[in-house]
């Protein structure tokens, strides 16, 4: 008879013959990643326990930066070119990327004012205003401002970045000139320009991103690049949008750390619109 109060002899989980554990001499999963360097960066400098938090939520905002900076350089490339399929899979890649960054910040909104006052000194005057990441897809989107790069002057190799990708077309530019090479009127203004003064609506621009929602058949290639960049543009909104409602859930209308108004600041960024004329034709439609 089985008494119901024996219980079953342990199991002891055997790994699959096939499946190595020798790794002298072989590159591993760790080794790849070089998780040494990239898990060994959080260093606290208060000791208090939600500085971790804080470390971690930034560092892995600018590793998906990273990435959008990468999809978004290539994009832009291959739409110069006027090869603009293969930008498709990157711009909804970017979108998605984005779509990380704003989670991200429900994560750090756990982060409460009297817990982030804790260790908030010890950031000194840095700031997320400071991210050249950050930056630099401002740029690359087309919201650009020579007078930040002050920010980064005692960096020579990083203002001397910046300050070529100021001087560059940004995606928009690119975008610009595929109609343009589509046999779309466009003002010569909007094709040759100072490419580090910010973007200004163009009413060429906007009739002939209309022709190209008139005639979605004869121009689908440019109307589904202009659908993948207000998917983009709108992205962009709602991380900023949320950025300042998680800054202004903990700290208020306090001061920024690195000198900005804070909260007022980010309020004004969100008066920005990229991609002026695929928003304003909608009403034209």
């Amino acid at each position: 008879m089985i008494n119901p109060n024996d219980k079953e002899p342990a199991v002891k989980p055997v790994l699959e013959k096939e499946i190595r554990t020798d790794f002298q001499k072989d590159m591993s999963y760790g080794d790849y990643l070089q998780l040494d360097k990239v898990l060994s960066s959080q260093h606290r400098l208060s000791g208090h326990h939600d500085e971790m938090l804080f470390i971690i939520i930034h560092q892995a905002s600018e590793l998906w930066m990273k990435l959008i900076l990468h999809e978004l350089s290539a994009a832009t490339a291959c739409i110069r070119r006027n090869d603009l399929e293969p930008s498709f899979k990157m711009l909804s890649r970017v979108s998605r990327i984005q779509q990380q960054l704003i989670q991200s910040w429900s994560v750090l909104s756990t982060l409460t004012p009297a817990e982030y006052m804790e260790f908030r000194d010890k950031l000194g005057h840095s700031s997320g205003f400071q991210s050249y990441q950050n930056r630099l897809i401002e740029f690359g989107l087309g919201n650009k401002n020579a007078h930040t790069l002050l920010v980064y002057q005692h960096q020579t190799e990083l203002y001397e970045k910046l300050t070529e990708a100021l001087d560059q077309p940004s995606i928009y530019d690119a975008a610009i000139q595929a109609l343009a090479q589509r046999g779309l009127p466009v003002d010569q203004g909007a094709l040759e320009r100072d490419w580090s003064q910010n973007y200004e609506a163009n009413a060429s621009v906007e009739e002939a991103w209309l022709t190209v929602y008139r005639n979605v058949d004869q121009y689908w290639d440019l109307y589904e690049l202009a659908e993948k960049l207000v998917d983009i543009g709108n992205q962009q909104q709602l991380w900023r949008f949320n950025h300042m409602s998680t800054v202004e859930r903990i700290i208020g209308n306090k001061q920024g750390t690195g000198g900005s108004s804070g909260v007022t600041y980010l309020k004004r960024a969100l008066d920005h619109h990229f991609f002026p004329e695929l928003w304003s034709l909608r009403t034209k439609l």
